[in-house]
């Protein structure tokens, strides 16, 4: 819901880190890789109750995810490195809350279970969307800058890190916060059905 607005925010602050990489020869794709291993780390640290290195992993990990992309813009964004970073991304994003089921099954796993099945359903929508968006040639107005066309919702990158970044400030709230967000995501998918449903029915 917010990605939009933060994203010239997040450039200008990742512009000189983006800058400095670039000039030192570091590919954008070793970055995504590298935030991606942090990201292990971090779903090791959650299940092992280690919410304060969870959440600097979270961090690290998420602000890899900034610079790999501007880096990439500096030299020549490869096709390639879409991929890694969409598909990895996914990986993480089901990964963490898992670290929380690992940590404590009594509490956390049922929400855990239907936070990650929501999180397909936002997930599949979005690259579905973005599949008949790119053989239509359809570009996102809000995200030119995109590997792939990015669908908007009311759960977006911004949405979900706060919620991940909770998780591990109040460990003992996840099953609420997680339902919660669950909830969140459903109407996010059923309204990046809609916006499908609509766009995609005149051929």
């Amino acid at each position: 819901m917010f990605d939009s607005a933060l994203q010239p925010f997040q450039r200008r602050v990742l512009a000189g880190p983006a800058m400095w990489l670039h000039r030192q020869g570091v590919r954008a794709d070793w970055i995504t890789l590298a935030g991606f291993a942090v990201g292990l780390l971090a779903f090791a640290a959650a299940a092992m109750g280690a919410f304060g290195l969870a959440l600097l992993g979270l961090a690290i990990n998420r602000i890899a995810d900034g610079l790999d992309g501007a880096v990439a813009r500096l030299g020549k964004p490869s096709d390639r490195g879409a991929f890694l970073d969409i598909a990895l991304d996914f990986v993480f994003y089901a990964l963490f809350p898992l670290g929380f089921a690992v940590h404590d099954p009594a509490a956390n796993a049922l929400p855990a279970a239907a936070l990650v099945t929501s999180f397909v359903g936002t997930g599949s929508s979005f690259l579905a969307f973005s599949i008949i968006a790119e053989k239509r040639g359809i570009n996102s107005r809000q995200y030119p800058s995109k590997g792939i066309y990015y669908l908007g919702g009311l759960t977006e990158g911004a949405e979900t890190i706060a919620v991940m970044a909770a998780f591990c400030l109040f460990p003992a709230a996840f099953p609420v916060i997680a339902w919660g967000y669950a909830a969140a995501c459903v109407v996010t998918t059923l309204t990046r059905w809609l916006a499908g449903w609509r766009m995609f029915g005149d051929r």
